[in-house]
C-alpha cells in the first residue's frame, strides 16, 4: 500500500521473496511468551510486506522484537529496515537504559542509511513500520505509517499505534508547516501522491514523510493475552475487535496469525497481507500451577 498507483507502477517480484503464503512461530526460552507469523502477497502479483520475528538477549535479559514493513514504490526500502532496525536498535548503547530513545534513534539512523544506499536509485521506495519490544515486564511498541499494532487486555481490544494518515489534523499541519500540501486523490496523500504520512524512505518527499515513531509503553501483566501487528491488508477489512474475537481461541499464535491472514484474503483485501501474533504465557502458566492443588 502506499502510492498512487498511476504515479508509480507495482514492483515486478523480487528474486527469493516467496510469492505462496509463509507461515512460522516458536517460543522465548524463558517461557514467557510464544509468537507466530503469516504472510501472503494476497491478491497482488508482487510482495511488498516484510516481517521480522527474534528472540536475542541483550544485557543477560531475554528480548523480543517483532515487526512488520509494508513497502510502497517496491520492496527495496521494507527489506532494508527488516534486515537492518533491529540489528542497529540493539546494539544501540541506550537501548536497556533508555529504550524509547533507543527506538527513536534507531528508527532514524535506519532511515537515514536506507537513503544514503538510494542515491542511485531513480525511483523512490518506502516502507511503514509496526515493532514491538518485549524487555523484562515492558512491551514497548512503535510505528510509522499503517501497519497497526493492538493487544487484547483483559479481553478488550485497544489500539497501541495510530495509523500515520495525511488528513489528520496534526499531521497535515506538521507536512504544511514544512512547505508541503495534502489533496484528494482517491484517498488523501500527501504531495497528491502517498497515502501515509510517515515512513521510512520517500527521499522525495523526505521533509514531509518523516521516519520518527510514535512510541507506546503497555506493562506486561496477568491481563495481558496478547498482541497483533499486521500491515493494512488486514485491517483494510477487519476491525480490531473482530481481529482479537479471532485470535482470543486459538491457543497457537501461529495458527492465529494464519487464521487473521485468510480472513482478510476472503473478506476481499486487495493488499499483501502479513501478521504477527505473540501471546503472552506467565498468567497460564501460573493458573495452571495454582489451579492444579
Amino acid at each position: 500500500m502506499g502510492y498512487l498507483n498511476s504515479v508509480v507502477p507495482s514492483a515486478s517480484q523480487v528474486p527469493g521473496q516467496s510469492d505462496s503464503p509463509v507461515s512460522g512461530g516458536g517460543l522465548s526460552q524463558n517461557g514467557k511468551f510464544s509468537y507466530g507469523y503469516a504472510s501472503s502477497p494476497g491478491k497482488r502479483s508482487s510482495m511488498e510486506d516484510f516481517y521480522e520475528t527474534r528472540i536475542d538477549g541483550v544485557n543477560g535479559e531475554i528480548i523480543g522484537l517483532f515487526g512488520v514493513f509494508d513497502g510502497h514504490g517496491g520492496a527495496r526500502a521494507a527489506e532494508y529496515v527488516k534486515e537492518n532496525l533491529f540489528n542497529y536498535l540493539i546494539s544501540h548503547p541506550k537501548f536497556i537504559s533508555d529504550t524509547k530513545l533507543a527506538i527513536a534513534d534507531a528508527y532514524n539512523h535506519t532511515d537515514s542509511e536506507f537513503l544514503k544506499s538510494e542515491n542511485n536509485q531513480h525511483r523512490d521506495a518506502g516502507s511503514t513500520a509496526s515493532t514491538a519490544i518485549l524487555v523484562g515486564d515492558r512491551l514497548l511498541v512503535a510505528n510509522v505509517g499503517d501497519s497497526r499494532a493492538v493487544i487484547s487486555r483483559g479481553g478488550n481490544a485497544i489500539a497501541v499505534s495510530r495509523d500515520h494518515k495525511p488528513d489528520q489534523t496534526d499531521e497535515r499541519q506538521r507536512i504544511e508547516d514544512a512547505g508541503g500540501f495534502v489533496m484528494w486523490a482517491g484517498t488523501w496523500r500527501v504531495g497528491g501522491v502517498l497515502a501515509v504520512s510517515r515512513a521510512f524512505g520517500d527521499r522525495l518527499l523526505k521533509q514531509y514523510v518523516v521516519a520518527d515513531p510514535e512510541i507506546q509503553e503497555e506493562k506486561v501483566d496477568s491481563s495481558l493475552e496478547f498482541l497483533i501487528l499486521a500491515s493494512d491488508g488486514l485491517w483494510d477489512v477487519v476491525t480490531n475487535e473482530e481481529a482479537v474475537g479471532m485470535v482470543k481461541p486459538i491457543q497457537d499464535p501461529e495458527e492465529a496469525a494464519k487464521r487473521l491472514m485468510q480472513e482478510a484474503y476472503q473478506r476481499g483485501s486487495a493488499d499483501n497481507i502479513t501478521t504477527v501474533v505473540v501471546r503472552f504465557l506467565e498468567d497460564q502458566v501460573g493458573t495452571s500451577i495454582s489451579g492444579s492443588g
